[in-house]
Parts: structure tokens; sequence; C-alpha cells
């Protein structure tokens, strides 16, 4: 009868555990000097190998003839554990038995002598299930338990375990199974299997796997059902996932605000069986390896990967700021958390694209950040176009007196931006113009607070609601420091003027307006 890959290969010495060397030395030196604690407690995540270690340390203790510390796995005692015919190795799952009354057997039970072997030991996995009263009946006889009964206590939620319990069992925490251990063992038995296998397949499904031997090899399992050779393909069809460079061209279309087409990306996926879910993971486990990229010095140690994949990540992140790619893992954070009691999943993963590509769309504090950082670029390039200055009326300058009495040479360079004779074009030097003005005349700086500028010819139109603006630039000084900065900012030499309108002025009715105006 066929047996699952993760039943079949289970380790039966503490050699063959993977990932738990700081464990299955100290449990097999504890066996071999005969210093065997009366209650164990171990805790970790998931599939690193809690159960397994109990029942090897089961029959360790019990063994007629063992191995440095580990059971031979020959021996009549060894055999019946295995097959169940020994019952003195008692294994019982918390979730379903978590009552008194369960606690109770057991505490009648271990009364009696083994049968079989020298120890019973009785194995309680998820015990942070068990129940308040069920916890404290087991408390005096887990403390003082009789000379031949053993407890090895297994859970994922040490936290939810009483104190008093804590206090009385040899703790052991298992870790979480490094990629490169579960890889390594995926392409052990994979060879056991005649099971062909790529090396890039194998990384992925470690890294799927999450610390998680068990599940590698059920997802192992899975890919082998195809009959044919597992590469990164079959593992990302057989998870559900997206595969990598689907990834890398989602995060092109988001840094780039691409909407369309990062919706378009998602709908793919989503019509090839993609658990939008596990789409969102898996885009914020690529944001991290960005992060990572970004911020270490040998992201290689930090990042499970092929080289190839590795120069993709270096090239895509020299094209995305560290604060975007903060921005976007708190996005898509967020977007798990609402995904798990989402109705239509697929909704909800579109909302977090668009928010990706629009963080104006978004009002928290990480998009604040992204858009001051666009902000900041935009006037970095010496350009900030608002909605006033896209078209503006045509004007006739109106130069000042102080720039008719100094006149400068006309530049024998061309100007650096031209204009057809009556047109008024955008002059996108102006912010560096402003920035060098800070330095050299903060008066008139703050005079041209939300002031814009235009090039008709060789004149610099001003555009300035500030109705001291006049009287400022008809003085010497702050002329000459904005002729000067204009010159510094264009290496060209440019005739100032004020923007003004055509459109005539409405005339007030008022006669007293009428006579303050003129003698204005």
């Amino acid at each position: 009868m066929y047996r699952v890959l993760y039943r079949k290969w289970r380790p039966r010495t503490f050699s063959e555990v993977s990932g738990q060397e700081h464990i299955t030395s100290t449990l097999a030196n504890e066996i071999m000097s005969g210093k065997i604690s009366h209650a164990y407690l171990f805790t970790g995540s998931r599939g690193t190998g809690k159960t397994t270690c109990a029942k090897i340390f089961a029959k360790a203790i019990n063994c007629l003839s063992p191995v440095n510390g580990s059971p031979c796995n020959e021996c009549a005692v060894c055999k019946g554990i295995d097959d169940g015919s020994i019952l003195d190795v008692i294994e019982l799952d918390a979730a379903s038995n978590n009552g008194v009354d369960n606690i109770r057997d057991i505490i009648e039970e271990s009364n009696f002598t083994p049968v079989n072997t020298k120890f019973r030991v009785y194995i309680i996995d998820e015990v942070h299930m068990l129940s308040t009263g069920a916890f404290n009946a087991l408390l005096k006889t887990l403390e003082e338990p009789p000379e031949h009964v053993k407890f090895i206590l297994a859970t994922t939620e040490v936290h939810k375990i009483p104190a008093t319990i804590l206090s009385r069992c040899q703790r052991f925490d298992f870790h979480r199974i490094t990629p490169e251990s579960i890889a390594k063992r995926v392409e052990y038995v994979a060879g056991q299997e005649d099971i062909e296998i790529d090396r890039e397949a194998a990384l992925l499904i470690a890294r799927i796997a999450d610390g998680a031997l068990r599940d590698a090899l059920s997802l192992l399992d899975r890919c082998s059902g195809t009959g044919e050779r597992v590469t990164q393909e079959t593992v990302s069809a057989a998870a559900g996932i997206a595969g990598r460079r689907s990834l890398f061209d989602l995060a092109d279309c988001i840094n780039s605000g691409d909407t369309a087409a990062s919706l378009a990306t998602v709908n793919t996926l989503h019509n090839e069986s993609c658990d939008m879910e596990r789409l969102c993971s898996e885009l914020l486990n690529h944001y991290r390896n960005l992060m990572v990229v970004k911020t270490s010095d040998k992201p290689q140690e930090l990042i499970i990967c092929i080289d190839e994949d590795m120069e993709l990540y270096k090239k895509q992140a020299q094209n995305i700021s560290l604060q975007n790619i903060l921005y976007c893992m708190s996005v898509l954070e967020d977007a798990l958390i609402k995904l798990k009691n989402s109705i239509n999943k697929r909704i909800e993963t579109e909302m977090t694209v668009v928010r990706l590509c629009s963080p104006e769309q978004s009002g928290d504090y990480s998009a604040l950040v992204k858009r001051i950082e666009k902000l900041e670029q935009a006037l970095s390039s010496g350009f900030v176009q608002s909605k006033e200055t896209k078209t503006a009326p045509k004007t006739e300058p109106a130069v000042p007196k102080a720039e008719t009495a100094a006149k400068s040479e006309p530049s024998q360079e061309k100007a650096a931006v031209q204009s057809a004779p009556g047109e008024d074009i955008p002059f996108d030097k102006w912010s560096e113009v402003l920035s060098i003005l800070q330095e050299t005349d903060r008066p008139l700086t703050g005079i041209l607070n939300g002031s814009a500028a235009f090039v008709r010819g060789e004149h610099i139109l001003i555009k300035c609601d500030n109705p001291t603006f006049p009287q400022f630039i008809k003085t010497q000084t702050h002329s000459a420091a904005l002729r000067e900065a204009v010159f510094k900012a264009t290496n060209q030499k440019y005739r100032l003027g004020i923007y003004r309108s055509k459109e005539p002025e409405e005339k007030t009715a008022d006669p007293l307006a009428e006579l303050i105006k003129k003698i204005n």
C-alpha cells in the first residue's frame, strides 16, 4: 500500500533529523549518560520534527541495543513500537482528547508498570489544547510521576501553556528548518524515489514550505504525481502561486504606476487559478527580497534563489527607492489581513494593486511619504507643472524700469528654451531659480512663493499674485539677484518681465477706488 513521502521518509534516528542538531545532540547525550528527565516540552512551528523526535526518544530510552543515543530500529522493542504492537508508548492528540476525564485515564494507567518496555511514555501532541481543568489534573502527576513513566509534551503555541506546566518540564525549542536543509532533504528523497527534480524547483519548494519539512515533502509528493520532471513551473502550478517572472513583471508595472498593465497581470494569474492570497504573499516576499538587496552587503546569504534571479533582483532594486519598497510592503501586509476575511479575494487584490500603483488614492502615512518622495524627485529635476501653468494666455511683456535702465547684452549663445514670437511656454528651471534665490535674496524668495514663470523669446515673464512684487522687482538689488539666479540656472541671459493678462480689467464704479489706484 502506497505511503505518502513525509510518512515514508520520517526520520528513525536522531542523525536523520534535519535542522535540529542543537536538540538531537542534547537528547542523545542524555540517553547515553542516563540522565533522563521525567517530562519534556517540545515547542516550535509545524513540520519541524517535534513528534518525530518524541517517537525517536521514546524508542531510544527503551531500545535493547541503542547506538550513540539513538534507537537501533532492529530489536523487538523498536519494531514493536514502530508497528504498534507494543502499547507502552501512548500518543495522545490533545485537540480531540482535552477533557479532565482523558487526563484522569492517563493518571490511572501510569500507576501500572509497563509490560514490554522499561518506561511507559506518554506523547501528548498539541498539548496547549487541554482545558484548564485538564491541566490542573495533570500538574501533580507531571511533577512527580512514577519512576517508570515519562511525559513528552508537544505544542505549536507555547504561550497558551500555564506557567505551572512549563516549570515542570525540560523545554526544547525547535527552530524553523533552513531552506538549504529543506532543499537538500527534498533532493535526497527525490533521488531515492527516482523523481527527477531541478535544483531551482527544490529551492522553490523549500521557500514555499516556510521552514516545515513535512510541508515540503507533501508538496514534492504532489508535484511527482505528474510523472514528469519536477520544474519551477510544476511547483508553481501545484502550489497555486505566481511564477517568479510574473512577480518581476508585476513589480515593474507597479513601480511605473501602470495600473492597467498591473490589473491585466492579476487577471491573467487569476485565470490560471493562482490563489490571490498566495499572490499577495509571494509579492510581499518579492519586495522583502528587494529590501534585502537594497540594505544588505551580502543579500545572497539572506535570499534563497538562483544566481540568475539574484541579478534580476539587483537590477530591479536600482529602479525602486527603499521608501517605495517599504510602502508596498506595508500595503501588502494590510491586504493579507483583509484577504483572510474577504468575500471576493480577487477584488481585494485588485484594490491593493491600484493602491500600489496610485499612492495618492490612499490617505495613510506611508502613502504621504511616497507622494512627498515623488514631489522631491520632480523638484530635483527642475520642473513642476501645475494645472494653472499648462495653458497660459498670451501676454505682453511689461519690462520694469530698473530692467530698462540697465539692459543686459543679448547672449551670444542661443537661449536654452526657445519659443515662437508671441508664444508663452512654462519656464522649467523656475524651481531651481527659486532655490538659488533662497541663498542670495531670501526676502524676494518669500515674495515669489507660489509664483510661476514663462518664456517668451528673450524674456522671462514672472507671474506672481503678491501685490508687492512689482515694487521689489523695480529695485536694482532684487532685480540683479533675480537675473543672476536665472543665469546660474540656465547659463543664459534673459530679460525679466512681469506676466500680465491681455484681458482688460473690469472698471469699478467706485470713484474712490479709482483715485486710490491712480495714487498707487
